[in-house]
C-alpha cells in the first residue's frame, strides 16, 4: 500500500515566517521543515481569507529535513516544501503516529539534493498495522511547574573552567559485535539519541551510574547523563564529578553547555581524551567555585523537570 492510497496529498501553504504577523496571543502552529518539536517553529495570527490546516492532519518535510513526519495535534500554516497529508478514511491518532513513523523510516533515501516532491505519494506503508500500536502509551508528557526560572542566566559574570579539574574523564572500552550478545547492560555508543544507548548486551558494567557520557567520535559532542551502570564504547569519554556531588539537575545543565561546543570538533577533529581534560567551560560561579546549588535549582525551575 502507498502514501496515495490512504492518504489526500495538499501542498502546504509556503508563507515565509518572516512576512507572517505574531503576538504574545497568537494561537495558529507554523510548520517549517525542522525535525524537532513536531515542525513547529513559531505562533502565529490567523491569515485573513486563508483558513489554516485542521488539526489531525500529518506534515512530512519534502526538503530541509526530508520525511520528518508529524501529526499536529492544533490547526496550523506551513511554511515552503511542506505537504500535508489528510486521511482517506477515519484513523485513530496511534495510527496516523504509526505511519508518521513508516514514512520517516525512508529518509534515508533522500538528502538535500533529492528531495521528496514527487516521490512521497508512492512511498510504501505498511497493509497491517501491528497490534502493539494499539497499546501504546501515547498521552501527552505533563508537568506541574510553570515556565519561570529562579533568575535570568548572565553568562557575563560566570567562570572558566577545565574540565579536566572538574571531572575525572576516563575512555570506554572496544567491543566486536562477536563480543556482544542481548542482556541488560546498557551499552553507550556514539550516537546521537536514545539517551546514547545502542543496545542492551550480556556483559558486567564498565562504569557506575551518575556520571556523564560524551561521544569523542561519531556524533561528536553529544552528551548524556547515565542513571544506570553501563558499558561504554571506545568512541566515548566518561565523565565522574571530581570532588563534589553531580546529579540529574546539575548533570542537564553541564550537558547543555558542552554540547555548545560541539562545534569545535567534527569527524576529522575528534573531541580525544587529552583534549577534553583540557577543555574550558563556563559555569555560574559563587566566589571562584562553580556554583552547583544554582545549576540544580535553575534546571528543577524549569518546566518539565519534574519528568527527570
Amino acid at each position: 500500500m502507498k502514501v496515495k492510497d490512504l492518504f489526500e496529498l495538499h501542498q502546504g501553504n509556503g508563507f515565509e515566517l518572516m512576512h507572517v504577523s505574531s503576538s504574545k496571543e497568537s494561537e495558529i502552529n507554523f510548520v517549517s521543515r525542522t525535525s524537532q518539536n513536531n515542525g513547529v517553529v513559531a505562533q502565529v495570527d490567523t491569515i485573513e481569507n486563508i483558513l489554516p490546516f485542521p488539526e489531525g492532519s500529518i506534515t512530512v518535510a519534502l526538503g530541509g529535513s526530508v520525511l520528518s513526519s508529524f501529526v499536529q495535534l492544533k490547526p496550523f500554516y506551513t511554511a515552503f516544501h511542506i505537504m500535508v497529508l489528510a486521511p482517506k478514511t477515519e484513523m485513530k491518532l496511534c495510527e496516523k503516529l504509526f505511519y508518521s513513523m513508516c514514512i520517516n523510516a525512508n529518509a534515508y533515501r533522500y538528502n538535500y539534493g533529492r528531495q521528496a516532491n514527487k516521490t512521497l505519494k508512492n512511498i510504501e506503508l505498511p497493509d497491517v498495522i501491528p497490534q502493539w500500536v494499539y497499546s501504546t502509551d501515547i498521552k501527552p508528557i505533563t508537568t506541574s511547574i510553570p515556565n519561570s526560572p529562579i533568575q535570568s542566566l548572565d553568562v557575563a559574570k560566570w567562570g572558566e573552567y577545565k574540565l579536566g579539574d572538574l571531572f575525572k574523564i576516563s575512555k570506554g572500552k572496544r567491543l566486536t559485535k562477536d563480543d556482544m550478545t542481548e542482556g541488560k547492560t546498557n551499552f553507550i555508543g556514539a550516537i546521537n539519541e536514545n539517551n546514547g544507548v545502542r543496545q542492551s548486551i550480556d556483559i558486567k558494567p564498565m562504569f557506575t551510574s551518575n556520571c556523564i557520557t560524551v561521544n569523542y567520535n561519531g556524533s561528536v559532542g553529544e552528551a548524556f547523563y547515565q542513571n544506570k551502570p553501563f558499558w561504554a564504547s571506545d568512541d566515548v569519554n566518561v565523565l565522574f564529578a571530581d570532588g563534589w556531588e553531580l546529579n540529574s539537575y546539575i548533570a542537564m545543565f553541564i550537558i547543555t553547555i558542552i554540547k555548545a561546543d560541539r562545534y569545535r570538533f567534527s569527524y576529522g577533529r575528534k573531541w580525544t581524551l587529552d583534549k577534553m581534560r583540557e577543555s574550558i567551560i563556563k559555569l555560574p560561579k559563587s566566589d571562584d567555585n562553580p556554583d552547583w546549588s544554582f545549576m540544580e535549582n535553575y534546571i528543577k525551575s524549569l518546566k518539565y523537570s519534574d519528568r527527570i
